[in-house]
This record gives C-alpha cells, structure tokens and sequence, in this order.
C-alpha cells in the first residue's frame, strides 16, 4: 500500500508545479484538469496558461523520505509529477533544474517520471546526464501513441524505462525488441470512462511473459472488480543498469 500516494504502483507522490496542456486522447477526461482547474480551481489548464509551482514545504518532503528510507534500509518508488508533465516546454527551465537537484540529493528514492512528451524529454537528456535513480516512462493509450512515445523513450539511457498503458483505448501489440522493462496497464477511472476491453489488458499480459516484461495491471474501468486472471503487480528488478538500446 502507498504511503503517501493512492496510486498502487509508487510509494509517494511528489508534484513539483502544479497544470499542463492536452496532448493526446490518454488526455480527453484527465482527472488532473477536472480536480485542479474545474473543481477547484487552482490553476488553469491549456497552452498558455501560467503552471504553479507548489509550496516550498511541499519541496521539502522528497528529502524527509529519502532519510526515511536510508533509515529503513528502503528504496521508495516516487511517482513525479501526478498533476503535470515533468517535460512540458510550457514549464520554468529554472524549476526543472530545481527538480533535477532534488533528485540528485534524494539517492535512496527513485524517482518516477512520466510523461507525454518523450521527445523532448530525450531532447532534455542530450545535455543533461539520467540520474541513476530515474525511471522514465510515457504513456501509450493506443497503437499509435505507443509506436511514436517509445521510439524516443528507448533512446533514454535509464535505469528503467516502462510504458503506462492507462487508459487502454484499444488493442496494442508490443514489438519484440527492444522493450520496455516495465508495463503498466489500466482502465479509466471517473465522469465519462471509456470501457476498457479486458480481453486487450490480458494481450498485453500474454506478450509480457513472451518478452520477459513485467506487468502491473491497476484496476479496470471505473474500477470495477479486477478478474482474477489479471490481479498481476509486477516491478522490474531494482539493480538493473542503466542501458541505450
């Protein structure tokens, strides 16, 4: 169980600014937009708009965890940024070297980046070195988000690189080299979910036991009840090396 995050696959959850653009149709009913700018209103969602940064205090709990977890003897999995895109063109350069700096000085967390963008995230890593404790991620709601994100996710010498299959809006076959070492796979949760055929999620079970992949399924449509079959939560190993395929 999270400790400090509802999301089954990380311990915490660390949003360093706060708002982002739609990108793709994984962005059609973000939930992110419906709490942050409908709801509640604390920032506006769109190209163009000002991103917030988050309260300093806030920026100070990476590093209460990552003492926490030298203490324990842990390695506590960060999922970053839940309510942005960490490689949004539309953020502070100034605050994404901010962000990088307290990855750096949290070496007992890795750290979980997810992104849209992979393109400029490789871009971003032309000149800047992969931390050793980041996971980069994208995600590939469909065929043709999978095949364009990860041909540039791949470029990304990480130490894990994973795909977020959440939502799944169709069926999508994976290609057999080379591929990510991780694969997230879930439904669409709140107003206006889209149904999620199980019968693709147990597919894409299939072909990660094929390849080697480990699979983490996280809940089903409006999170209905889980089939037994694909109750599977699955992490990469945590002392895999760094590789560019």
């Amino acid at each position: 169980m999270a400790e400090n995050s509802k999301i089954e696959w990380c311990d915490h959850t660390f949003n360093p600014w706060m708002g982002c653009t739609a990108v793709s149709p994984a962005c059609d009913n973000c939930y992110a937009e419906a709490m942050m700018d409908k709801r509640l209103g604390k920032v506006r969602w769109g190209k163009g708009q000002p991103r917030q940064r988050t309260s300093a205090a806030n920026w100070e709990q990476p590093f209460k965890w990552s003492r926490q977890a030298a203490k324990a003897g842990t390695r506590p999995r960060v999922f970053c940024a839940s309510l942005a895109d960490v490689f949004d063109a539309e953020v502070d350069p100034l605050w994404r070297e901010n962000l990088f700096t307290v990855i750096d000085q949290t070496p007992n967390l890795d750290w979980l980046l997810l992104t849209k963008r992979p393109k400029l995230a490789y871009g971003f890593f032309q000149t800047e070195q992969v931390p050793p404790n980041v996971w980069i991620g994208t995600t590939a709601e469909n065929q043709k988000m999978l095949n364009s994100r990860w041909e540039w996710l791949r470029k990304i010498p990480a130490k894990v690189r994973f795909l977020s299959m959440e939502p799944l809006l169709e069926k999508v076959s994976l290609k057999a080299e080379p591929g990510p070492d991780w694969i997230i796979v879930g439904g669409e949760s709140g107003k206006g979910a889209r149904t999620m055929n199980p019968d693709w999620a147990r597919l894409l079970r299939y072909q990660c036991e094929i390849l080697g992949i480990p699979f983490f399924f996280k809940q089903m449509t409006k999170k209905a009840e889980i089939p037994t079959d694909l109750m599977v939560r699955e992490f990469p190993s945590p002392d895999r090396s760094p590789e560019n395929d």
